[in-house]
Order: C-alpha cells, then sequence, then structure tokens
C-alpha cells in the first residue's frame, strides 16, 4: 500500500468509503450484510488501508454502527476514523451536539481523526454559515477538547460558493473534500474546484473516483481501446491513476461493494503510478468514445429519496443508463416487471429531486425520455 504525509499521520492513499457496503437483499434499506462487509474491512485493512470514512445517513444510519463494531477488533491507533455533521438534519442549535454525540456512540468511539461538514452545497451553505447554529464554532471546540483531530469538510457546491465558504473561514479547514474524476474534470468543473483547494494551501480528498462504479466499465469501444492499452489492468484503476496525476490529492476514497472490488483497489494502490501522458491522451480518447454515449451521470448517492410521487430514482436511472448505453437485455426485463407506481411516466416533474441532485441532473427530462423507453418495452 502506498502512503503520504498528512502532519502528524501516514495515511493510506486507498481510503475505504463506507456507503455502498454489501447488503442482504436488494433495494434501498436492505440490511448490511455484515459478513462480507467484515470480510472486506479485514482484507484491506490487512493490506495497509489505514481510512475508513462513514457518514451519518450511510445505510440509513447504520454504516456508523457497521464500521466502529468492524474496526473495533483492532488498535484505535492503528486507523483513522472520518465522520460527517449532517447539515440538513440541523434544525435548531441543539441538533449540532446531540448528532455529534450519537456518531461517537454509534461508532463506540471517545475521538473521530477526521470530521467533515457533510455535503457544503446550496442546501446547506445557509445552515453552516448560520452564526445561531453554530456548527462550526462547535466542532472547532470539539478539536480544542481532542474530540476532533483533523477539520475538513466535502463539497458538492459551484465552484464559486467554495471559494467563498473557504474566504469565510481562513485558517479553520485542514482539507476538503470533493467528487473529482475524469468525467467530472470538465463535466461538474471539478479542476476549478481542485484549483481552489490547493491555492488556499488544502489537501484534496476525493470521493466518487469512479463515479459510483460508473467509470470501471465505460462503454465497449472505449473498454477495448484501454484493454488494448493495458491488458493487465481493469478499466478501473485508468480512474484512480487519473486522480493521481494531481499532486495535491491525499486519500483517494473507493465504496467497495465486494471483496473482488478490494483485491482489485488494493492490487492498484500498491503499485500505483500516476498517468504519463501518453496513457492520458490514451485514456481522453477513450472517454471521448464513453462521453458520446453516457447519458445520465448518476452516483446513487441517494439525495434525491422521498420523491413526493415514491419513485426510485436512483434505480431508476441506473436502468435508464443500461438500456440506452449497454442495450442490456435483463435491463429490459426489468422495466417490464415495474410495478405501474413505480413507472418513470409518475414523475410529476416539480423539480424536488433536481435541486437536491449533486451533479445537477435534468432528473424529470430523463424521466420524460426514459418513459418512452419503457411504454415501449411493456407495449
Amino acid at each position: 500500500m502506498r502512503y503520504l504525509p498528512f502532519q502528524e499521520a501516514e495515511l493510506s492513499i486507498l481510503g475505504m468509503g463506507n456507503m455502498r457496503l454489501p447488503t442482504a437483499g436488494e433495494g434501498r434499506g436492505a440490511p448490511i450484510d455484515e459478513e462480507k462487509a467484515q470480510e472486506i474491512i479485514d482484507y484491506v485493512y490487512s493490506h495497509g488501508v489505514n481510512y475508513y470514512d462513514t457518514a451519518y445517513m450511510y445505510h440509513g444510519g447504520k454504516s456508523e454502527c457497521f464500521i466502529g463494531k468492524a474496526l473495533s477488533k483492532y488498535p484505535r491507533d492503528s486507523y483513522y476514523l472520518a465522520d460527517k455533521m449532517p447539515g440538513w438534519d440541523v434544525k435548531q442549535p441543539e441538533d449540532v451536539p446531540a448528532i455529534f454525540e450519537e456518531q461517537l456512540r454509534r461508532c463506540g468511539v471517545d475521538y473521530f481523526d477526521f470530521y467533515l461538514l457533510h455535503n457544503m452545497s446550496d442546501g446547506s451553505f445557509p445552515i453552516y454559515i448560520d452564526p445561531k447554529m453554530g456548527v462550526v464554532d462547535y466542532l472547532l471546540e470539539q478539536k480544542r477538547a481532542g474530540r476532533i483531530h483533523h477539520l475538513g469538510f466535502s463539497s458538492h457546491a459551484t465552484p464559486e460558493m467554495l471559494e467563498d465558504f473557504l474566504n469565510r473561514y481562513p485558517d479553520t479547514f485542514e482539507f476538503v473534500q470533493i467528487q473529482l474524476n475524469y468525467l467530472d474534470w470538465t463535466l461538474q468543473d471539478a479542476k476549478r474546484q481542485y484549483e481552489i483547494i490547493t491555492a488556499h494551501g488544502l489537501k484534496v480528498w476525493v470521493m466518487e473516483p469512479c463515479r459510483g462504479g460508473r467509470l470501471a466499465s465505460l462503454c465497449p469501444e472505449a473498454d477495448a481501446m484501454l484493454k488494448e492499452a493495458e491488458p493487465e489492468q481493469s478499466i478501473a484503476s485508468w480512474a484512480f491513476r487519473f486522480v493521481r496525476t494531481l499532486p495535491e490529492v491525499q486519500v483517494v476514497l473507493s465504496g467497495m461493494s465486494t471483496l473482488e472490488q478490494a483485491e482489485d483497489n488494493v492490487d492498484t494502490f500498491s503499485n500505483l503510478e500516476p498517468l504519463s501522458q501518453e496513457k492520458l491522451n490514451t485514456l481522453w480518447s477513450a472517454f471521448d468514445l464513453f462521453h458520446r454515449t453516457v447519458n445520465v451521470p448518476c452516483t446513487k448517492c441517494h439525495y434525491c429519496d422521498g420523491c413526493p410521487v415514491g419513485l426510485d430514482i436512483p434505480d431508476l436511472l441506473a436502468l435508464y443508463n443500461d438500456i440506452s448505453v449497454y442495450a442490456s437485455g435483463s435491463a429490459h426485463g426489468k422495466v417490464r416487471e415495474l410495478p405501474e407506481d413505480k413507472l418513470p411516466n409518475r414523475c410529476i416533474a416539480c423539480g424536488r429531486c433536481t435541486r437536491l441532485c449533486p451533479q445537477r441532473i435534468d432528473i424529470p427530462g430523463a424521466m420524460k425520455k426514459f418513459s418512452a423507453i419503457c411504454d415501449a418495452d411493456r407495449a
């Protein structure tokens, strides 16, 4: 495993994300398959991964409990645990300490090595800067008390909002976690976000380096191009090596749902070298092929949950991509099995999901297009 120094710590470049742990059953709300998840944790820990990331909302609040239990078998000073304050759950000032204390209890620890404001964006920005809520002040107090060792924030904000937030809190945060991959380098202006963060002298934590698994396989033509260039390397490894070309990237988080993914990631990060200019040129050529076919860049973050008509938006968008990008026969079968009240034509285009979406996807527009495919399938 490769490591990089961060102040007093030596952090594995590969960090274990705990938003997409294996589950016992399908669908939103399925419980964590703790036996399989523990196997993944044990594997990456034994191969040198020492950074573990969780959050209050992951797996319906069960991720914190699981990761705390899974890591409790190891010495506390042998790993670094990161958690996050969910601004959208802060309705009054008392919620901040209540949530923080609950997170410590869930994880079974006395302190967090790394702690973040979760998802600084349009919806949470007013909460995080509100002096009456006192979110940042409380977390700085916990840092002084030794219950937080390093303070940062994750962001899905525009570059302009990111710059504003950092200017409001000089010398407050030590790192920023952003969605960064070769798809979002231009699509979400991750390049500009990276430049803003590093201009403030901060290190970058990467989330969604494979875009929620989307960059683990592109399209048949693009995959063939990358395989021809490096037959022994997985398609996902190209995404990881892309972010390693950026010198201020400290930790790259990967949510691993299977042991095979963990094995592949450990292998990649144990021999991780940045892409050469020649390989970068190959990647961009493959990306051009892929970009012509990709339809909806959903990462299944589930921020859009709570559709007023009860649609499972991430699953529908995944089916849409499977059909329109990969012409998946099994996806067509799943469409034909959907209940009438779960079809995309039930969308009322209220726009709630689009306002919540970190990817800024026009979800009602996608549902309208998908409806035409579903109608033809079911006919």
